[in-house]
């Protein structure tokens, strides 16, 4: 059970490291008018564990805080991923072996 819990704060973090460098790399390319990194992959990352990185991103580099369909689509994933991973704990806390 433990190592259970180890992957997956270990894939929280993993995915939060991703998604603020691209937070950080989508904020500059857009300063400089080149290439972005699709909302789409920011929201994907998000919702597979990635928002607490993508949070701190929008807080450091102030960046995707003013666009409204961004942000709820973003407090969505939050929403989404924290009702999956609080059914999946209630689950394995509850699984009886034997």
């Amino acid at each position: 059970m433990v190592i259970g819990y180890l992957v997956l704060f270990a894939n929280y973090g993993l995915l939060s490291l991703i998604t603020f460098c691209l937070y950080g790399l989508d904020k500059s390319a857009a300063r400089r008018g080149r290439w972005r990194v699709q909302e789409s992959t920011l929201h994907f990352l998000s919702l597979f564990g990635g928002w607490p990185g993508a949070m701190l991103g929008q807080k450091v580099f102030r960046h995707k805080t003013r666009k409204r369909y961004f942000q709820v689509m973003f407090w969505l994933t939050v929403l989404l991923n924290s009702i999956v991973l609080g059914g999946a704990a209630y689950f394995f806390n509850h699984l009886h072996v034997g």
